[in-house]
This record gives C-alpha cells, structure tokens and sequence, in this order.
C-alpha cells in the first residue's frame, strides 16, 4: 500500500472529525447540572427537618388547614427571599478573581474594609464554620432520618430498634464514603 491511499482514507484536518455537540458543552453541562444539585439539593432538604420540627409541636393538639398553611408559607417564603436575595443578587456577583466560595467572598470582604479587618475575618471564619458544619452533618442527618422511616414499614417496624437503625445508617454513609474515594461518578 502507498502513503496515497493510506492518506486518502484519513479525515480532512479541516473537517470536523466527529458530528455533534463537543465533548466539552456536555462536560459544562454535566458540571452545571451537579452544582445545582448540590446548591439546592441541600436547600431542599433543609425544610424537611424544618416542617416536621415545627408541625410536631403543633401535633400534640392536633392539626389544622391553618398551621399546615402558615408553616409551608413561611418556610417558602422564607426560601425564595433567601436564595432572591443572598444567591442571586449577592452572592452570584461576588467573585474573587474568578474563584467563589466562602473564603473567597472573605477575602473580598477584608480587601473592602481596612480599618476592621479583624471582625471580617471573626465573622468570615464564623461563616465557614457554619458553612462547613453543615456540609458534615447534612448527610448524616438524611441518611438517618432516611432508615428511620423503616419503622412505619407494616409488620416490621417494630424490629427496628435505635441500635439497629444506627448500625444500618452508619453502614450506608461508611458504603458512600467508600465508593465516593473511587470518584463522585461511581456514586
């Protein structure tokens, strides 16, 4: 076979190799679509606890229209004015030569202040203390509450006790964390 016709069966330098959207759109896409779930997956799950906390005081007499109506408008309102406001119209805008984050919006906030860059800083670390608080026990608190609802199940409820259901929510989170050091995308 000659360099002609071993030349003549490979692609044009100037035409595409490969039809369609690039590797790279569906890479941003797929990152776009994670960082929403992460966002707002744990906004999501946080008026769950909030609804049973404060609707299980409210049992004890029982429940009206009124106090389920009044809880779920608070905790919505309460949602879309904190994600309006400190998301979108703060928080999006805040970037730190391309980086975000907590301490990134720190270190903008202690560039914009001089004479109190101390209590930035108290407050910025007070802010990634909670920040990072609640990024540890979030999926602590789901799981658990997750296995717990193995005792509402009809005829073996009762088999589950707080050990038991311990046992089974740390074996789940100790099952993640052990797949999740092969990469997220085993998960």
């Amino acid at each position: 076979m000659t360099d002609a016709g071993s030349s003549a069966n490979e692609a044009e330098p100037s035409q595409p190799a490969q039809a369609g959207p690039s590797p790279h759109n569906h890479g941003l896409a797929a990152l776009t679509i994670g960082a929403i779930g992460v966002v707002f997956g744990d906004i999501g799950t946080s008026p769950l606890y909030a609804f049973r906390e404060a609707l299980g005081q409210a049992a004890s007499d029982g429940l009206t229209l009124d106090e389920i109506i009044g809880v779920m408008s608070l905790a919505l309102w309460a949602l879309i004015v904190i994600v309006t406001l400190k998301y979108v119209t703060f928080l999006m805008r805040a970037d730190n030569d391309g980086e975000g984050g907590v301490l990134a919006l720190l270190a903008l906030a202690q560039r914009g202040t001089k004479k109190r860059g101390g209590l930035v800083l108290a407050l910025g670390a007070i802010g990634a203390a909670l920040f990072y608080g609640d990024a540890v026990i979030t999926p602590a608190l789901s799981v658990l509450s997750a296995v717990e609802g193995l005792k509402t199940l009809p005829g073996i409820g009762q088999a589950f006790t707080e050990n038991r259901i311990l046992l089974i929510g740390l074996g789940i989170l100790v099952g993640l964390f052990a797949i999740q050091s092969k990469g997220t995308a085993a998960v």
